[in-house]
């Protein structure tokens, strides 16, 4: 998704780019609340667009980051609000170095569907930079992050993100706040990275590994799974049941299980 059309300007939405423009002034105002920018704040704003979310935090910020890929959109925005307020970082948000904007940072933005679930693990390697982060995306993506072990939504990317993030579904978006209008409904998630100390996997690649293999074959057990990672017994030891299914377990399961095989 992105934002919509606050000044008049002209832009016919690109598919490719996945541009879906939100036009209701009243999901502004709820984003903006949300975020509840203040002057000092370091915020970047992932694919602006037209400026419907980029000029209300200009007017509660001293400057404004924005990544954006489409060179029409940039123009539109150049044209429109100075360098001393507004930088413009051109290029793919799935390509761009958060870290380089420095510490405390607070990213927003109406995520592209079509990138949403790899932009959002990209993120995730600069979680420790970031203070916060609120997004707006489809719906389904975001029950899917929320959700508890045991749902049917639950799987990998819940694993994955709820490891680092702790994370709330603030509130719906209709598909006519947007032009044109998407298919699905949306939703606002905010999402704060936990700390350090409370990231307890040894080495995050063989968690990673670990959450991928179980959710790759989720009807099947984890003694089925996970075969070639870790023995029968050994889930037993760790109190994990290896006729479990992949969506039965917590985060909590799945560090033991990593833990242990680094160990």
């Amino acid at each position: 998704m992105t934002n919509g059309n606050p000044r008049g300007m002209k832009h016919v939405p690109r598919k490719r780019f996945g541009q879906n423009f939100l036009v209701s002034p009243g999901v502004v105002a709820d984003i903006v609340a949300a975020i509840a920018p203040q002057p000092g704040d370091t915020l970047v704003e992932i694919g602006p667009g037209l400026g419907a979310l980029t000029a209300p935090l200009l007017g509660r910020l001293k400057h404004l980051h924005v990544v954006e890929i489409d060179r029409d959109l940039i123009a539109l925005l150049q044209r429109d609000y100075p360098q001393e307020q507004l930088t413009i970082h051109q290029g793919d948000a799935l390509l761009f170095d958060f870290a380089a904007l420095g510490e405390r940072l607070r990213i927003v933005g109406n995520l592209p569907y079509n990138i949403s679930t790899p932009l959002l693990f990209h993120l995730a390697g600069f979680a420790g930079q970031v203070r916060d982060m609120h997004f707006m995306l489809q719906k389904e993506v975001v029950d899917r992050m929320v959700s508890a072990p045991g749902g049917p939504e639950y799987g990998r990317l819940s694993v994955m993100l709820q490891y680092r993030y702790a994370m709330e579904r603030l509130l719906l978006v209709p598909p006519e706040a947007f032009e044109p209008a998407p298919k699905v409904a949306s939703a606002i998630v905010r999402m704060i990275p936990l700390p350090v100390t409370a990231l307890a996997a040894r080495d995050e690649s063989v968690f990673a590994r670990v959450v991928m293999t179980a959710f790759g074959q989720r009807r099947k057990m984890l003694r089925n799974t996970l075969r070639e990672l870790i023995g029968e017994s050994d889930l037993a030891a760790l109190d994990i049941k290896p006729t479990a299914r992949a969506e039965e377990l917590g985060v909590a399961d799945y560090v033991r299980i990593a833990n242990a095989l680094t160990a």
